[in-house]
């Protein structure tokens, strides 16, 4: 039967459980500075030649999930294979060269059980994650990594809660450790995350975004300023380069500067753009990474920026919006 609602309570249960959990995290923390265990975990990980196969049933399973993406997206090879799936054809994703971390609190899950002794004589070395030191599964692996905790936060100590919520906090542990010991950089991490706001930043390079071709707007020293500003005006970046006969920039004219020319020059006719353009204008290589290019467009609090090659040819330019599409930004 629903109770009547009362907000008190409900605060009060939603603070008892985050409070729960974090004690169990600490209880563990402080169980691990006399328990080798997690360092031999991670040394057996670190040392795997295959992959790391994580497998567990029902909530373990969904935890198991996370930590196998965890490992997976900071460098460390991993799966999720379902126990059950295993021991009906999926048990053949398992090699001798893998290492297999086993899932389940009761350490007696029959699922897990079925295809262990398969996975040890094959070779694999396993990892068991439970709450009960003395289960069969934890006596099977070889490394038990102890994940009890005192009471679930569930009122009748019965939902997994506080043990799921221990198992993956200790599963990030394993994966940070992990990482930092193999060196994994930002870089690294970009690889594994292409389609996100990282690795769009760490992955673009100038030559990806900038325009190129006849998109690039340029004249040489010698035209009018009348025909530089038409080549702005049809080129759309506000700017245009001005190049010498090798196709070297030598020079850069912006619609800003047009702006401060208009209350000092009478008739733009007789301008020359070579006159009035700006020297030693900055570039940039189409192999430097893009945020390179936002960085320098802040630091000198420009909107585009000339790309040129090993030559100093002119080969592209950069517009601030270019950036911001391509989402760099």
């Amino acid at each position: 039967m629903l109770k009547a609602f009362d907000a008190k309570t409900a605060l009060r249960l939603a603070q008892d459980t985050l409070q729960n959990e974090a004690d169990a995290i600490n209880a563990l923390n402080a169980r691990l500075a006399n328990d080798d265990s997690v360092v031999q975990a991670i040394s057996l990980l670190l040392n795997c030649s295959g992959r790391v196969v994580v497998s567990g049933i029902g909530k373990s399973g969904h935890i198991g999930r996370k930590i196998a993406a965890t490992l997976a997206s900071t460098g460390t090879p991993a799966l999720f294979v379902h126990p059950a799936e295993a021991a009906h054809g999926d048990l053949g994703m398992v090699t001798a060269d893998d290492a297999f971390i086993a899932i389940s609190y009761s350490g007696e899950s029959s699922e897990l059980m079925t295809i262990l002794p398969v996975v040890k004589r094959m070779g694999s070395k396993v990892i068991a994650m439970t709450g009960k030191p003395g289960s069969s599964l934890a006596t099977i692996a070889d490394v038990h990594l102890n994940v009890a905790v005192a009471k679930e936060a569930c009122p009748m100590n019965l939902a997994p809660t506080t043990s799921t919520t221990v198992t993956l906090a200790l599963g990030d542990a394993l994966a940070v450790a992990l990482l930092d010991l193999r060196g994994f950089k930002e870089e690294d991490f970009a690889r594994s995350h292409p389609g996100g706001a990282l690795g769009r930043r760490l992955l673009t390079h100038v030559r990806d975004v900038m325009r190129s071709g006849d998109a690039v707007p340029s004249v040489t020293a010698d035209v009018k300023l009348t025909d530089a500003l038409l080549e702005i005006t049809q080129k759309g970046m506000g700017m245009t380069a001005i190049v010498d006969a090798d196709n070297k920039p030598i020079g850069v004219f912006t619609d800003g500067d047009l702006r401060r020319m208009i209350e000092k020059v009478q008739d733009f006719s007789k301008v020359i753009i070579g006159d009035v353009m700006h020297a030693n204008p900055r570039s940039i290589s189409p192999e430097k990474m893009a945020v390179d290019a936002v960085a320098v467009m802040e630091q000198f609090r420009i909107n585009q920026m000339l790309v040129t090659d090993a030559d100093g040819k002119l080969v592209g330019a950069l517009h601030i919006h270019d950036l911001t599409r391509a989402k760099v930004i």
